[in-house]
């Protein structure tokens, strides 16, 4: 008789990992079915090894995530912890054998204070819920990963995510008061404060904002709000040439302008999200500039950036007329990534943020990279911030182009590096810049973030192989 995948025999260290697991944690809570753990085994990156977990466990308590700890440290099996996996830079991928740590189902708003302006949240709140819910008290959570209607709390942390509105009230590290963290021996510690000012001892909570999962398991966080902004208008402009969107953007910020908002796409990602969802933007443009305000007269800030767009170049300033429009164009940027990864069928993105002063330079030398490799690149920008993601795109069916791929990604990280930037503004090392990161940070920072880890982690079972 034919076993199914369920009913077939483990092995033996597979067998004894699973009963260890079992007898402190409820059935429907540990997976062990390789059709279902399969799914659990990497995000959305391109280019990323990952291996099959041994299981993977979805606890609901802190309690859980402990005996998940202790479990994994006294049998020395490896452990990846996982929110959504939207991620792009392969920080979730299992490890061969490991436990797949999922902490969707912790998904508790425990508190919002509208006096103390604070959330207390578990990892796996989706942060447009937290958004939403924070709203409704008149508070606002700005971090906004363009993910932000899948992607968790918990991984906003783990790779220390940004959004679209960082340009004027910045990423999610400046928003982490405290955190409680199970470590990997099964100890629980928790960090930082929930007062609005607090300076005692090292800043631990800084510390694991950006781990990837490497130093302990975020399962309490308390996370700063801020009072809800009036409605954003946006203004889009469109430019001859990348060069001129550029100037731009140098203009607004010299000028002392702070916009909610401040983005750009390229002309080959306006013909991408114009072909997958019609939205009729103008072609034409060689670079189409977002700027938005959220102030009392959003009307008169838009108007001052306007000016200084046409004085850049800008061959039309369009501003939207109420919030409805002003959501379409927002639309239109957050569909990018998606609209790119349609043009040929798998994209690799990066994200190189660069000082604003070189932001033309960068794009400038996407473009001149494109043609060498003769591949299509778009880019989209949080222009405001330097934060470019240049997306290759490729057809991974194709060795050849999938190499040239491969390359011109390593070239454009390269180029950053050249510009005075870095590897990496909001998606996080993982797997895929790993050997950048060491180029960036040098043998010294390599070797006091690794001693940074031992700490933390001394039998290397907390999502090993990433980072370095």
């Amino acid at each position: 008789m034919i076993m199914s995948r369920i009913e077939a025999p483990r092995d033996e260290a597979t067998s004894n990992l699973t009963d260890r697991l079992l007898a402190g944690l409820p059935p429907e809570a540990v997976l062990t079915d390789p059709d279902v753990t399969a799914s659990y085994s990497h995000d959305m990156a391109s280019f990323c090894p990952a291996g099959a977990p041994a299981v993977v466990v979805l606890p609901r308590t802190v309690e859980q995530v402990q005996h998940v700890m202790r479990t994994a440290s006294e049998l020395r099996v490896p452990v990846v912890p996982q929110g959504a996996r939207t991620g792009l830079s392969g920080a979730a991928n299992a490890t061969e054998g490991c436990i797949a740590l999922s902490l969707t189902k912790m998904d508790r708003i425990l508190e919002i204070s509208p006096v103390d302006r604070i959330a207390v949240v578990e990892p796996g709140v989706i942060n447009a819920t937290l958004s939403r819910a924070v709203e409704e008290h008149g508070l606002y959570y700005p971090p906004d990963p363009s993910s932000w209607e899948m992607c968790t709390i918990g991984g906003n942390i783990g790779t220390a995510s940004g959004g679209l509105c960082c340009v004027k009230y910045g990423v999610t590290a400046e928003y982490v008061l405290g955190l409680d963290v199970v470590l990997a021996d099964g100890r629980l510690m928790s960090t930082g404060r929930r007062t609005a000012k607090g300076v005692a001892g090292y800043d631990l909570t800084r510390l694991f904002v950006g781990s990837e999962g490497s130093l302990g398991i975020v399962v309490r966080a308390v996370l700063a709000l801020k009072p809800k902004p009036p409605q954003q208008l946006v203004l889009a402009a469109e430019f001859p040439s990348a060069a001129a969107a550029c100037e731009a953007i140098c203009r607004i910020m010299e000028g002392g302008h702070v916009p909610s908002l401040l983005e750009l796409m390229d002309r080959t990602t306006v013909k991408a999200v114009n072909a997958l969802a019609h939205m009729g933007l103008p072609e034409t443009t060689e670079a189409l500039l977002l700027a938005a305000f959220d102030t009392p007269a959003p009307a008169a800030d838009l108007a001052a950036v306007g000016a200084l767009c046409e004085a850049a170049g800008a061959t039309q300033v369009v501003p939207a007329d109420d919030a409805a429009e002003s959501e379409l164009l927002l639309q239109a940027r957050r569909l990018s990534l998606t609209a790119l990864e349609a043009v040929k069928g798998t994209t690799m993105i990066d994200d190189v943020c660069v000082p604003r002063s070189r932001l033309g330079a960068m794009l400038e030398g996407v473009e001149r990279i494109a043609e060498k490799y003769d591949l299509t690149i778009g880019v989209c920008a949080h222009a405001g911030d330097g934060n470019t993601h240049p997306t290759v795109c490729f057809d991974a069916q194709d060795p050849d182009e999938s190499r040239r791929a491969r390359e011109s990604f390593d070239e454009i990280m390269a180029l950053g590096l050249e510009l005075g930037g870095t590897i990496t503004g909001e998606h996080g090392v993982g797997v895929l810049k790993k050997e950048w990161l060491a180029r960036e940070i040098g043998p010294v920072g390599l070797e006091m973030q690794r001693a940074v880890k031992q700490v933390f982690d001394p039998r290397d079972i907390l999502n090993p192989g990433k980072i370095f």
